[in-house]
């Protein structure tokens, strides 16, 4: 999509201000700075001792935002080349040794990897509809008490299985902030 370079600025924590790059991709667009501002009031400004998954990273707005956050572990999955290196030039930039990336697609990472996180930032593609395919795979990726951010271009419900705790909408942007039910 040519060589136009993306930047974001994170809103909140240790890298408050800091800017980060990334390629200009079709499917790439960072979580607006008013979508982020209010997902982070949910989940609360200080994320110390908490591990977060950056299932779509893309730019890496809401992972680093999470590491900036205080997140005391943070993995992102991106499976564009060329995103990933950004993404890399951006971890030394900011130093932000508690992020660990990885460089597949979201569905092999949730096949082979088990660990469990307190957030799971889910951010796809829009044009990919994959917010159904992806959900059931997160419910044995959370910790306790977990919760699963959720971004689309629609208003969309998911299953019976979860709880919408909060939703809210920026532009054209709807989020959710989800639970598993008890029981």
């Amino acid at each position: 999509m040519g060589l136009n370079r993306g930047k974001v600025r994170i809103i909140g924590g240790m890298w408050r201000s800091r800017i980060i790059t990334f390629p200009d991709r079709l499917d790439l667009r960072p979580t607006p700075d008013r979508a982020r501002e209010t997902v982070f009031n949910w989940l609360g400004q200080d994320l110390s001792g908490m591990r977060c998954l950056d299932l779509f990273a893309g730019s890496g707005a809401l992972g680093f935002e999470a590491a900036s956050r205080g997140a005391v572990r943070v993995v992102m999955i991106e499976s564009d080349s060329d995103v990933f290196q950004a993404l890399l030039k951006n971890r030394e930039k900011l130093k932000a040794d508690q992020v660990e990336l990885v460089q597949t697609n979201a569905f092999s990472f949730l096949t082979l990897d088990r660990q469990q996180f307190d957030v799971v930032f889910v951010d796809p593609p829009y044009r990919f509809a994959l917010l159904p395919e992806i959900l059931p795979h997160l419910s044995d990726r959370l910790t306790k008490n977990g919760q699963v951010y959720l971004e689309m271009d629609y208003g969309w419900m998911p299953d019976e299985q979860w709880q919408v705790r909060r939703k809210g909408k920026a532009g054209k942007v709807n989020f959710q902030l989800l639970e598993l039910r008890d029981g």
